[in-house]
């Protein structure tokens, strides 16, 4: 548990962060080792970054879905997203 209680509301990320912390204290900090981690946190930060923005710009608050909607948006992302 974090020691702030709204890490999980103000970082949408908060899980593939600690996660990459994990890897790094195991492992040394050897950041070569951890590198999907920071590529799949890289990846969540960007994603909700751009989640935010086209909220911002339709004039949607909070910019931030609530933690309880995350999962359906994410769902609705992969439904659409163009396949790689």
């Amino acid at each position: 548990m974090s020691k702030n209680a709204d890490a999980e509301k103000n970082n949408p990320c908060l899980k593939e962060q600690n996660m990459t912390y994990q890897c790094l204290n195991k492992n040394n900090y050897d950041r070569e080792v951890c590198e999907p981690y920071f590529v799949n946190y890289n990846n969540c930060k960007d994603f909700w970054g751009s989640v935010s923005l086209a909220r911002r710009r339709k004039g949607i608050t909070p910019h931030l879905p609530d933690v309880e909607d995350r999962p359906k948006i994410k769902e609705e992302y992969m439904k659409t997203r163009p396949d790689r």
